[in-house]
Parts: structure tokens; sequence; C-alpha cells
């Protein structure tokens, strides 16, 4: 029987010494959990014309604020004007001199990486070498030589009725096998959790998606990320309304989304635009949301993490693209930060351990924490939100910030930070 039991235990141990040997991903990493990291989100969509203009047609501008171009190695012309009637000039998220500078601001700031946003129209089999992979090249190139965590976070946007996440799982193994974004030159800085290479999927239970939930095949696709011998071995983390736990409000009321979370390791919520400095007592409600929530998420053994946004607005494109329904410039106001500030501490008190900040370059729905312009353009039909005299480089210093307090390197402050004269 001894003899019997050590063969096992050896074809075990050999068996798991295969399927580890088959893996296509580094055994190692800079960034082997996402606790204690402030990350962000990476849009990476600004693309130059065919005649080299960007926005050449301002009752068509899509963006609501203007970044500060002045550090950008190149800069594209637009169709809009300066106040000195100089053309304003904007960059393109194409060029690899602008993930480069995008990821030293990250180094230099103390933002610890980011989740490059994968579309599922970008994971299609033609468009896998498209423009949206390129970018993908360049970031991750930057991170590895400025040392931040980078990871991909599939959105589903874009899928349609009928169409499942099996083309997910072929866009997978390409992104391992040709950018090779679990294994990359230089140093290694795909982003961990667990020890496991993380992998986010948003847009899971949101009631205005024409995709069924039930009808996806998310389960298959968590599955291969989880127990694939070869592009597995991953963790997730699901992108999910605001109120998945209680199934309603902007939520599908299908408890079908609490046994897909259940299978995930990290679970984010979507709070963008549900609350507001405007409303009294709103980060009370904020607070109480994020408490059951982590409630939730330690009974049942997953890992939660809170989004904060600096703000919103998205005058721009509702002007033209949903002129019944036209926004107002600023809806969800930054007041210099504040609001930011805000939903840090709040999340910081109520117990969280990581951070995800959307977003790092989304100046179309004014959500972006780069740096960014106090004097954009001029306009008689795009208007934009300015920095409330801030300097540009405002929310990156903030976001160091709220890593430093985040991992207990520095006190929290319930308080917006000062900068004194450490401004840049």
């Amino acid at each position: 029987m001894g003899k019997i039991f050590i063969a096992t235990l050896l074809g075990v141990f050999i068996f798991n010494v295969g399927v580890f040997a088959q893996s296509r991903h580094s055994a190692v990493t800079r960034y082997p959990s996402y606790k204690g990291l402030v990350m962000a989100g990476y849009q990476g969509w600004f693309r130059v014309q065919n005649d080299g203009v960007l926005y050449p047609d301002e009752s068509r501008i899509s963006i609501d604020m203007w970044p500060d171009v002045s550090e950008y190695e190149k800069t594209y012309p637009t169709g809009l004007k300066q106040a000195d009637g100089s053309v304003a000039r904007f960059f393109s998220s194409t060029d690899k001199s602008t993930a480069d500078l995008h990821f030293k601001w990250m180094k230099e700031y103390g933002l610890d990486g980011v989740f490059m946003q994968r579309f599922f129209d970008a994971a299609r089999t033609g468009n896998r070498r498209n423009t949206e992979t390129g970018i993908l090249r360049n970031a991750f190139e930057a991170a590895s030589k400025y040392e931040r965590a980078i990871a991909i976070m599939y959105d589903l946007s874009g899928l349609k009725p009928g169409e499942d996440c099996s083309l997910l799982i072929r866009d997978w193994k390409f992104l391992v096998d040709s950018i090779k974004v679990t294994n990359q030159p230089g140093t290694k800085t795909y982003l961990h959790h667990h020890n496991k290479p993380l992998v986010a999927i948003w847009g899971l239970g949101f009631p205005d998606r024409p995709y069924n939930l039930r009808n996806i095949g998310i389960e298959r696709f968590i599955d291969f990320l989880k127990n694939d011998p070869v592009y597995g071995g991953c963790a997730v983390m699901l992108g999910v309304p605001t109120f998945w736990r209680e199934l309603n409000a902007d939520c599908v009321n299908d408890p079908y989304l609490h046994e897909i979370i259940k299978q995930a390791d990290i679970v984010l919520p979507w709070t963008v635009q549900r609350f507001s400095p405007l409303l009294h007592n709103d980060m009370d409600r904020y607070r109480d949301l994020m408490l059951g929530d982590i409630k939730w998420c330690r009974e049942n053994h997953i890992d939660y993490v809170p989004c904060v946004c600096p703000g919103f607005s998205w005058h721009n494109l509702s002007t033209h693209a949903f002129p019944d329904d036209i926004k107002p410039v600023g809806s969800i106001t930054r007041q210099g930060g504040r609001f930011y500030w805000q939903q840090i501490s709040t999340a910081l008190l109520a117990g969280a351990d990581m951070i995800y900040v959307a977003m790092f370059d989304e100046v179309n729905e004014g959500t972006a924490i780069f740096k960014c312009t106090d004097n954009p353009p001029v306009s008689k039909t795009a208007q934009f939100i300015n920095m409330d005299g801030k300097p540009s480089d405002h929310y990156l210093w903030l976001t160091g910030e709220a890593a430093k307090m985040l991992r207990k390197e520095k006190p929290l402050s319930v308080r917006l930070p000062e900068r004194g004269n450490t401004n840049k």
C-alpha cells in the first residue's frame, strides 16, 4: 500500500508540473496582488484622422475636457482654436511616445498602473492586428520601462445579441501568444491577484445592454481563464452595476448575476454618475453601500474594489448624439478635487484595501485624471469643463496621495490634501 500511495503522489506531482510547464504566463511579476494598489482604467482610443486632423468639426466634438499637451512629443491640429486664435492641438493614442509619457506620469505621481480597456469589437478576428493592438504593445512596453502594473480589462460593449464570449477566449490566446501580455519582455509587471494573472471583464448585469447575461457563455469564459492548462490559471475581476448586491436600480433583477460573481475573485461595482457632491449626505449613502458590499464579499470569499471618479461631464456628445436629452456641462462637478477626495477617503474609511479610478484618460465623459488644461479651446458650439484653477497635474497628484494613504505610508486625511509650494 505504501508503494502505491507514493506512486500516486508522484503521479499527481508529475501531472501538476506538466500542467504548470504548459502555461504561457510568467511565474514572476512585480505586482503579485491588487491589494494595496491604486489602478485606473485606460481607454487609449484617441486617433488621428487620415488627413492628420483630430476633431475637425467643432459641432461634432465628443469630449468634455481638453488635455494639457505641452509635454507630448507629437501633437496634431484640431478644428478648434484657443482664445489667442492659435490652433488647438491634441495627442494621438497610437503614438508610442504618447504611451511612454502617460506611463512616465504614472510613475512620477505614484499611480500604480492601469487596466487597458479591450472592447469586444477590438477582439474580433479581423481587428486583432489593428491600431488597438498597436496601442497595447506600446502600453506594455512602457509599463515594463516604468515598472507600472498593467492588466487587460475586457469591456463587453459591442457584444451583439446572438454572440457569446467564445471570441474573447480566442482573443486572450492571441494576446498571450502574440503580445505576450502576461510575459512581457523586460521587467514583468502584469498585475496578478493571489499570484495569478488578473483579467477583468466589465459589463455584466447592466439592463441597458443588448445581450442577455444568461446567453453569452460567460461561465465558459471564466472557467477557461481559471482552468485552461495553457492560458488559464488566472484570477478574474468582474465589473458590475452599482446595485449588483440588491439586484435593482441600475442592475438587472436576475439572481444569476450573483452566481457569476461568486465564481470571480474580485467584484468592481461601477459607481460613475451614481453619486454627486450636490446631494446632501450622498457620501453617507456611498459609505453604507460599500459596507454592505464588503460584508457580502467577505461572506462569499470574494475581494472587493471600489470605483472612484473625479466628476462627470457628457455635454458635447449629448448635444449632437442625443439632442432631446442634452446633458449640462460638468453635471457632476469636480469642486477642485473635493468630490474625488470625498470618495477616496470614504472608501478607505470603509475598509477598502485597493482602489479603481475611472479613468486615466477619459476626457469624453470628463472623468480623466491625467494632465488637462484650465484653458480649453473656445467654441460657439462645444463647451469644456476646466480645472477650477488647479494645476494640470492636480488629479495625478491627488491619486498618488491616495496610494500613500491606502498603504498607510502617511495618515489618512478626510480633508482635501494641499500641496503647499510643491505644485508643478
